[in-house]
């Protein structure tokens, strides 16, 4: 193997850490990437000793929306129908004990119909 012009002849095989965040398979190329962001930043940030509600990101998938969704299902969000997976995904609370969120992607102008993802 070759980097940068030295030729290394212990490496076989370069590492690759790009993973696919809903099946854990390699990315070959680019990543498609999503993150959840409101709309609206809190007044106060969370204190160090708490945890935010939620993990902002950035996420990567394969590039085929199904990935996402089984990332979606595997945290236990729901997924609004009436949107689509895009690279930023609002996160909308769900009234209940406990506190769910489901993720819509904010575009659509409709009352929000969210499912388990």
């Amino acid at each position: 193997m070759e980097i940068m012009g030295v030729r290394i002849p212990t490496i076989v095989k370069d590492n690759v850490a790009i993973r696919c965040d809903g099946c854990r398979e390699i990315i070959e190329g680019t990543p498609w990437r999503l993150n959840i962001l409101d709309i609206v930043s809190t007044e106060v940030p969370v204190d160090w000793t708490e945890a935010p509600a939620i993990n902002p990101g950035p996420f990567q998938f394969h590039a085929d929306p199904s990935h996402a969704r089984h990332w979606m299902a595997q945290r236990g969000y729901f997924f609004c129908r009436r949107g689509e997976v895009r690279e930023i995904m609002r996160p909308v609370p769900i009234p209940g004990d406990p506190p769910r969120w489901g993720l819509c992607d904010g575009i659509h102008r409709d009352d929000h119909q969210f499912v388990p993802a």
